[in-house]
């Protein structure tokens, strides 16, 4: 069928557009109760003028461990609570669709503005999930190793909360990993953990454990029905294959580089597609160049051939792991990108550099790690307050014939219960996604001494094979 404007066009029918491409997202993560608001956090940003970040004050406890004995002779020891900050960020987002004005015509009259609108509801709930799951990450990836009292807590904080059984013997979840997770997480706190939202395979693993309990109710008539929300050990269940994977290699491919003879100046050897050339010690060393040991021999070969490929982060030979033993350089495959193939050859006459090159032909095995998050209700902070013109449309009759484009605009709060978003100075106008993944823009909530309990954050982790 003919195309006008990306839109199917059936010349001899004029027939109209009546079924819509059916949405597959769920964004059950944005429609969850685990999302909530901050009354004070509002109040100080909802000024539509330069209303980007602020701090709420988080008052500490009193404690029973001060109490004192009472003797009669003996003065009362006096102490007093202390106050935290928690940050709080807005992200103002946008988007515009533009539709022309031919379109509708050749169409019959289908009003395709009509149809962006209807789904505008969906487009949020998927933008809010983005963001949502933005912050997840960057709260699950905080400092841990300045030393201070922040990235202990966060130390502390990432230990408890998350747990990864991807290297037990038993790599799925099953009948007993929820209880352990929450456990370890917040102790006999761990009633605050309301809901889990996991990736379908995850579910279905607990479907087939018979560990995933579907609600019932009773119709009118007496008669019991299932309904589509599901419960584990008391938590509800939400299915979104949109949580985060990673895949992964469990059998991985090893190949090897045996240097028999110690190369000269000017010897050459290709590696993953990148030629390195052989330099005298002492010499000035360039990017692919390897720099040959004051004592040339195998052995410092493969050393100096090791140290290079180690140091190079980018490219095909940053997806093998490069360790050395005596004469021998190891490659061992890290990652299952498809260009992730191990190729060497050697440019050298008989009396210079000679290197054995081994490919291991196994294939490597790829696996995948789900991630499911347990949560408390509103333990995420995703509170929208709206934009000063939050819709907007412009009829341009000039362009195309005329068109039609629909502005939006939204601006939300961003935060996470018991944990600050420290803002960094590049953060002028707008938090970025990648500004909320960013773990060093988040910190548990502390005074520069001490540091709230993390048994307090409603927030775990479960790392599994399914």
């Amino acid at each position: 069928m003919p195309k006008f404007d990306s839109k199917s066009f059936n010349g001899q029918a004029f027939g109209k557009y009546v079924e819509r491409v059916p949405n597959t997202k769920k964004n059950e993560l944005a429609k969850s109760r685990a999302v909530g608001a901050n009354a004070n956090a509002r109040e100080a940003l909802k000024n539509q003028t330069g209303s980007l970040y602020c701090k709420v004050p988080y008052f500490g406890r009193i404690s029973g461990n001060t109490s004192q004995n009472n003797d009669g002779n003996t003065n009362i020891a006096t102490s007093s609570t202390t106050t935290y900050e928690q940050g709080f960020v807005t992200a103002s987002r946008m988007d515009s669709w533009t539709e022309k004005s031919f379109s509708e015509d050749i169409t019959s009259g289908v009003d395709f503005m009509d149809n962006v609108g209807a789904q505008i509801a969906d487009y949020k709930q998927e933008v809010k999930q983005n963001i949502l799951k933005a912050m997840l990450k960057g709260v699950f990836s905080m400092d841990t190793s300045s030393g201070t009292v922040a990235s202990a807590a966060a130390s502390e904080f990432l230990n408890k909360h998350v747990y990864d059984i991807t290297g037990q013997a038993t790599k799925v979840v099953g009948v007993d990993t929820l209880n352990k997770a929450l456990q370890k997480a917040c102790g006999d706190n761990k009633s605050i953990f309301k809901m889990a939202i996991m990736h379908s395979t995850v579910a279905t693993n607990l479907e087939n454990q018979r560990l995933l309990e579907y609600l019932k109710y009773t119709d009118k008539d007496g008669v019991q029905r299932p309904l589509d929300i599901g419960s584990w050990n008391g938590r509800i269940v939400f299915i979104d294959d949109d949580m985060p994977t990673e895949e992964t290699v469990d059998t991985q491919g090893v190949s090897t580089i045996t240097v028999t003879h110690a190369p000269k100046a000017g010897d050459k050897i290709t590696i993953c597609g990148t030629e390195f050339t052989f330099v005298a010690n002492g010499s000035t060393v360039g990017a692919n160049d390897i720099e040959m040991a004051s004592t040339n021999n195998v052995n410092n070969t493969a050393s100096a051939i090791q140290a290079k490929l180690d140091a190079i982060s980018t490219g095909m030979v940053s997806k093998f792991t490069w360790t050395v033993s005596s004469a021998v350089v190891t490659a061992t495959q890290k990652t299952t990108a498809p260009d992730a193939v191990f190729g060497a050859s050697v440019s050298a006459s008989a009396e210079d550099l000679t290197a054995t090159i081994a490919k291991d032909t196994t294939e490597p095995v790829i696996g995948t790690k789900y991630t499911t998050y347990v949560l408390g209700e509103g333990s995420i902070i995703l509170d929208a307050i709206g934009d000063s013109h939050p819709y907007e449309m412009s009829r341009d009759p000039k362009t195309n014939g005329g068109q039609d484009t629909l502005f939006v605009r939204d601006r939300y709060i961003c935060g996470v219960a018991g944990i600050s978003f420290e803002k960094p100075a590049s953060i002028t106008a707008s938090a970025t996604n990648a500004d909320l993944a960013n773990g060093e823009n988040w910190n548990i909530i502390n005074d520069g001494t001490n540091s709230i309990d993390h048994k307090a954050i409603a927030l775990c982790k479960i790392v599994s094979k399914g």
